[in-house]
């Protein structure tokens, strides 16, 4: 998603100026800048795109309420800290792509008649009220056309809360920073999955973040999205609960263990069974829908995971066994070459899957605010 200022669209193409990816969570922030690929005819690349600098950082979570960024000046000390002192490589532009975490967003994929574009935005704006829990004048909303036939336009629409991004915008004023781009992380984990060998089917992609499980149906682009409370730090803190031990030690645990093989496998698998199936009920719930619409010819032959919260042992069989579909969790470093540099550990490669989509966004299609 482009613009989110306003639902008019009006691209503006930039010759090859780089951006670089920010990615806000709760309580931590990861920067990424990439030299774009070559894209062959067929809209694969030509070889992997080559990561210039990266790194990430903590702060205090208090410092964001519910995606809003609440105290700009303890994130932006600790974005300067991260670019002064932390950087592995280096950030060349101050050009910026940010993402908003899905579950503060309303996605949805819509079919319309066939309109003129200036006829597309109002009745985008019809339809966002009735799906959106929001009045529309606290939404910054915004859409991108997927398919166009001879009689309909299907679309992707996003509505997010201007408080959320307002605070995006502040933090990028203070940090000196130009925001060119402004999606939700779906959009991004769908991007870095486009890279993937096996991208040419529909596919579930589950991103599994520090609060919540991210999901969305791909099929050259998103079709379908939905968010349930399933993020690392819950499974951290059900183990925690139910096996009466302290948050470093239930870390410990879900890293070490998790569903895998082990002497406290069947009491952590019973610990998490009721967010787990919370989860494979929206999954189904997604599947269904995709069949419905889209029908049978193309049915969903695999789910991928990513994200920091995705690489707990045993979670990829566990969700294997239950939906009958290969699951294959995918690290985002496979995508990238980051010859030259030193790699982060095999524990913090997940948590780059939203920032390494970010900056893989083609500056050259970017819409200027």
């Amino acid at each position: 998603m482009g613009n989110m200022n306003k639902t008019t669209k009006t691209p503006y193409f930039f010759r090859d100026k780089p951006i670089f990816g920010l990615d806000i969570g709760p309580s931590s922030l990861k920067v990424m800048q990439v030299n774009q690929p070559a894209i062959l005819a067929s809209g694969k690349i030509d070889k992997l795109p080559q990561v210039i600098g990266y790194g990430f950082t903590t702060f205090d979570r208090a410092a964001t309420e519910d995606g809003v960024i609440v105290q700009h000046e303890v994130i932006a000390k600790a974005a300067r800290d991260l670019f002064d002192q932390h950087l592995i490589g280096d950030i060349t532009t101050r050009r910026v792509a940010l993402a908003i975490p899905a579950y503060r967003t309303f996605t949805r994929s819509l079919e319309l008649p066939k309109l003129q574009s200036s006829e597309l935005v109002n009745a985008v704006e019809l339809e966002a009220e009735q799906y959106v829990s929001m009045p529309l004048e606290d939404l910054y909303l915004d859409y991108e056309v997927t398919k166009q036939i001879a009689d309909k336009t299907e679309l992707f629409a996003v509505a997010v809360p201007k408080t959320i991004v307002d605070s995006y915008m502040e933090l990028a004023h203070i940090l000196g920073l130009e925001p060119v781009l402004i999606e939700p992380t779906l959009s991004s984990s769908g991007r870095l999955f486009s890279l993937d060998n096996q991208s040419d089917v529909p596919t579930v992609i589950i991103d599994f973040g520090s609060r919540s499980a991210d999901i969305s149906i791909y099929d050259g682009h998103i079709l379908v999205t939905g968010t349930v409370q399933a993020g690392g730090e819950t499974f951290t803190n059900i183990i925690k609960d139910k096996l009466n031990v302290t948050s470093a030690e239930a870390g410990l645990i879900k890293t070490r263990y998790g569903l895998g093989v082990s002497r406290r496998q069947k009491e952590i698998t019973e610990a998490l069974t009721p967010i787990l199936d919370q989860l494979i009920k929206e999954i189904r719930r997604m599947m269904r829908y995709h069949e419905e619409r889209y029908g049978v010819e193309r049915p969903i032959t695999q789910i991928i995971t990513l994200g920091g919260g995705a690489n707990m042992p045993g979670l990829s069989d566990y969700l294997t066994n239950v939906l009958r579909l290969a699951v294959r969790h995918t690290n985002p470093w496979n995508y990238l070459n980051y010859k030259g540099l030193q790699p982060p550990s095999e524990a913090d490669k997940p948590m780059y899957a939203t920032v390494a989509g970010l900056c893989l966004a083609n500056p050259k299609k970017v819409i200027q605010q």
